[in-house]
């Protein structure tokens, strides 16, 4: 189970929505002073999403707490949203370039593209279809606990 922190922005009967902060592992890796994905991902690091998860628990807005999806729903969607429309587009260049052999590339290139464009609209059909589906929604496991108190913080309350 993929499990990360978020904040309660709002609290719902069997729902609440989320407020996760973005992070990236970029920042631990040697090459990221002229990497270009560490570029981007200092731009996007920080930011808020807001996520709807299931939750059995009694929140309040401003509790943090521990949210949890699964890893085989994690990786079948990633597989849906970036295998299928690539698939398809491979699939409708391939049937562009036996259909159209002598015609040139741009009857290959506008299949590719058709292909795509179908891959795409799979995946929002299939989206719509696992929206509701509890096995692939992220879910609140727990509240997050107290963060531990170093040496120094109880020192200085002595």
């Amino acid at each position: 189970m993929i499990e990360e922190r978020a904040v309660v922005a709002e609290a719902g009967q069997g729902y609440a929505w989320l407020e996760i902060r973005r992070q990236t592992a970029c920042g631990g890796c040697r090459a990221s002073e002229g990497c270009g994905t560490a570029a981007l991902a200092k731009i996007w690091t920080g930011q808020r999403v807001r996520v709807r998860a299931l939750s059995e628990l009694p929140l309040r807005p401003g509790e943090e707490v521990i949210v949890g999806m699964a890893d085989g729903a994690l990786l079948r969607g990633a597989s849906l949203a970036y295998l299928l429309p690539l698939a398809l587009l491979f699939a409708g260049a391939v049937l562009g370039q036996t259909a159209f052999a002598s015609a040139g590339e741009a009857p290959v290139a506008l299949a590719g593209a058709l292909g795509l464009g179908l891959g795409f609209v799979a995946v929002r059909a299939f989206s719509r279809r696992f929206r509701d589906d509890a096995r692939y929604q992220p879910v609140v496991l727990r509240r997050a606990s107290a963060p531990a108190l170093s040496e120094d913080m109880l020192s200085a309350s002595r």
